[in-house]
């Protein structure tokens, strides 16, 4: 299994869908679980779950500094 590329998967998903990322905030696990259809051990479920909050907030921070470019 490429954890990678479920990390990408669920990214994709969690923010293309409201609900969806409101369950990832209160219940990320379950969030994957659901996005995935599958239930994997705890640890590669938590390496997923760290992936996607690390790749939501790179991307946050990355829509932040480019509307800041835009106002120079």
């Amino acid at each position: 299994m490429d954890i990678k590329e479920k990390i990408s998967e669920v990214v994709e998903k969690v923010t293309s869908d409201k609900a969806l990322m409101a369950k990832f905030k209160t219940d990320p696990i379950g969030a994957v679980e659901d996005i995935l259809g599958i239930d994997l051990p705890d640890d590669i479920m938590e390496k997923i779950v760290d992936g996607v909050k690390g790749k939501i907030s790179l991307d946050k921070a990355k829509d932040a500094l480019e509307g800041l470019k835009k106002l120079f």
